[in-house]
């Protein structure tokens, strides 16, 4: 690219000059690039954090960074049961259409059909599950009674709780051993019994997520959880595939906000499944009460034994008092109404907007069509648009030093407040230059930062005098009204 080395590792650092300061990849994909986003909302406030060292003094909320939520894409993971559900209720080509249709459409299944998906579903898996166990128990030279047994694990009529994914400390894989003994009496009701199926893989250089896994294989093999529970090795897309279609209930304990997105639960949203999950990743904005359960509080506490054992808790309590019960109570047609009630929620409101379809329209209209047409902008003539720029910076290099503020001025009448506020240009057109007044705002008031706009000239300024009033309030009744001057500059009219 006609680039020194040198020139090319200043971009990775947060200072260019400063030769000890390690390159990171991240900096100069930051730099390199026309957008920068974030694959979910929290995502995006935890990133604005992380990046804001390579725009020193920006409020951390305008650090350029935006997000798109992910979103997976709906036919792959559907069971052939889930797929002539949505075929019936929906269209076939309800997923190469725009979506908005399709919560109405669902939402007017009956009970019945979708209860009987979420049977059909679970039944499927566990015939999976058992012949998977079998292989891995060939495989690892258990005996043949062994491998026979598996036959018999698991009933196809029992809640089932599915937990996959890479096992890594902060993800706390875990958080329901915590207190084993519960968990085993939990599992082993004899009214109202639940099974959960385990799959995962740790780096084969994170002992620590080994750990983790030999503490499972451990209460499975010790304890009466092993007619409960399995664990499931070699952890690959096809297992993932079969797993959320089965689950009744999925369960996700990351520890907040390390969790970036997250996509598995997406995953069993087209089947049925309900998310018990942190508020983490794409949980934190897709929870409301009526289509799952959270664990968390919604703050971020680090690494705390006791906000763990205290989330571990929560976790025991949610199974044992509410969910447990809303699967096992039953209607005169066997169907857990309630239980059905939360998945037709789940399924007309989370499906469609965690898809595919909404994350390729949100990338499309807010960052790839935005930065194509820029590019163009500024292509256009040979690159003219970047003559006046050029010339912009070199007078704000000439009279920058020397620019300064003034005497400001503050008056309270009618419920706001109103600045003035003199700045000296040295020269430079009030064109050149932009005064901003911030308001970084309190409780559930949002930051403000709103532009300023010359009221009228210093006498000996030659730049035409620009004059505009404005009103800016918040929600608690506090007024804000602002000027700045050369010698009086305000904020255009806004309410």
């Amino acid at each position: 690219m006609g680039i020194t080395l040198k020139d090319l590792l200043a971009l990775g650092r947060v200072n260019p000059q400063d030769s000890a300061e390690s390159f990171n990849m991240a900096y100069l994909a930051a730099r390199g690039c026309a957008r920068v986003n974030a694959v979910s909302r929290l995502h995006g406030r935890v990133s604005r954090q992380l990046f804001q060292a390579l725009f020193p003094r920006w409020p951390t909320d305008e650090v350029p960074i935006g997000h798109v939520t992910n979103g997976v894409h709906t036919p792959t993971w559907d069971s052939p049961a889930a797929d002539d559900l949505w075929t019936k209720a929906c269209g076939r080509d309800r997923w190469r259409e725009t979506t908005e249709s399709l919560e109405h459409r669902i939402r007017a299944v009956a009970d019945s059909t979708l209860w009987q998906l979420r049977n059909t579903s679970r039944k499927a898996m566990i015939e999976y599950a058992r012949a998977r166990l079998a292989r891995d128990l060939l495989a690892s030279g258990a005996s043949t009674d062994e491998v026979q047994g598996t036959s018999r694990i698991f009933d196809p009529n029992i809640l089932t709780l599915g937990f996959a994914r890479r096992f890594a400390a902060y993800k706390r894989p875990n958080l329901l051993l915590h207190d084993p003994e519960r968990l085993l009496h939990l599992l082993t009701d004899a009214q109202r019994p639940v099974q959960l199926v385990l799959a995962g893989k740790a780096h084969p250089a994170d002992d620590a997520g080994q750990s983790l896994i030999r503490q499972w294989i451990q209460f499975i093999r010790h304890t009466a959880a092993r007619q409960h529970v399995i664990f499931l090795s070699d952890y690959d897309m096809l297992l993932t595939e079969r797993l959320v279609q089965g689950a009744d209930l999925w369960v996700n304990t990351p520890r907040r906000p390390w969790e970036a997105s997250g996509t598995s639960g997406m995953k069993v949203l087209v089947n049925g499944g309900i998310n018990l999950s942190e508020l983490d990743g794409w949980w934190a904005e897709a929870f409301t009460p009526e289509v799952g359960w959270a664990l968390g509080d919604g703050e971020e506490h680090g690494d705390d034994p006791a906000q763990d054992a205290a989330e571990a808790e929560a976790l025991y309590e949610l199974l044992e008092n509410k969910i447990v019960p809303e699967f096992y109570t039953r209607d005169e047609q066997g169907i857990p109404v309630a239980w059905v009630a939360r998945m037709r929620k789940s399924m007309a409101q989370l499906t469609a907007r965690f898809s595919a379809n909404r994350v390729v329209r949100e990338y499309a209209e807010q960052y790839c069509i935005p930065a194509a047409k820029a590019y163009c902008d500024r292509a256009t003539g040979n690159g003219s648009a970047a003559v006046p720029i050029v010339a912009w910076q070199h007078r704000l290099a000439q009279a920058w030093s020397a620019l300064r503020f003034g005497e400001m001025g503050i008056q309270t009448a009618g419920g706001e407040h109103i600045f003035t506020l003199k700045v000296h240009l040295n020269g430079l057109d009030p064109v050149d230059v932009s005064v901003e007044i911030y308001d970084n705002g309190l409780g559930a008031d949002a930051p403000i930062r709103q532009e300023m706009q010359p009221a009228r000239q210093l006498k000996n300024s030659t730049s035409p005098p620009r004059v505009s009033g404005a009103r800016l309030r918040r929600s608690s009744g506090f007024g804000l009204h602002s000027a700045y001057c050369a010698e009086e500059w305000r904020c255009p009219d806004t309410n």
